[in-house]
């Protein structure tokens, strides 16, 4: 009997340290992945050339009219430039897609969905901005009882607020 709990302390030491080995494993595989994606953003920075278009990491499009160590200076109008670091730029372009963003021109149209500007493609009857909706009140009476205790309890409320103002004011507000 002793024999047999002698060759199962190894394994339950196994196992105790398993969930560390796990853990260990994972932490390189995210520190890997890490690493890969700062080499290629440094070295799309480094193959950066004058005349690029580039997008800095603030979102702004420019073009590089110079490339340093550490530092590149960009054309971000006709005529100003300004300098910043390498690590701000976020993507460099390809010609197409920053002529395309500086004419202001629409994406060309592939496979992906089109996503509306409103939700009126949505309900099918298109409606316009001139149109419209009815919400249950009629037109030029505001203060109309609809049958509603919620509407008479809203106007008691405004009152109240009005009257309470020209106690503050000492009526002197008409």
């Amino acid at each position: 009997m002793r024999g047999r709990v002698k060759d199962l302390r190894p394994v339950k030491q196994l196992v105790t340290l398993l969930p560390f080995i796990v853990l260990i494993g994972a932490m390189f595989l995210m520190t890997r992945s890490a690493k890969k994606k700062q080499q290629a953003a440094a070295a799309m920075r480094n193959e950066m050339q004058p005349g690029a278009g580039v997008r800095t990491i603030g979102g702004m499009y420019a073009t590089v009219k110079e490339v340093h160590d550490d530092t590149v200076l960009l054309e971000v109008a006709p005529g100003v430039h300004a300098l910043y670091a390498k690590n701000a730029i976020g993507a460099v372009l390809a010609d197409e897609e920053y002529n395309r963003i500086l004419d202001g021109a629409e994406a060309v149209q592939g496979a992906e969905p089109v996503v509306p500007d409103d939700a009126s493609s949505l309900t099918g009857e298109g409606a316009g901005a001139g149109d419209k909706i009815d919400l249950g009140k009629t037109e030029g009476e505001p203060g109309k009882d609809t049958g509603d205790s919620k509407d008479t309890g809203d106007a008691k409320d405004a009152d109240k607020a009005a009257a309470a103002d020209e106690k503050k004011t000492g009526g002197d507000a008409k």
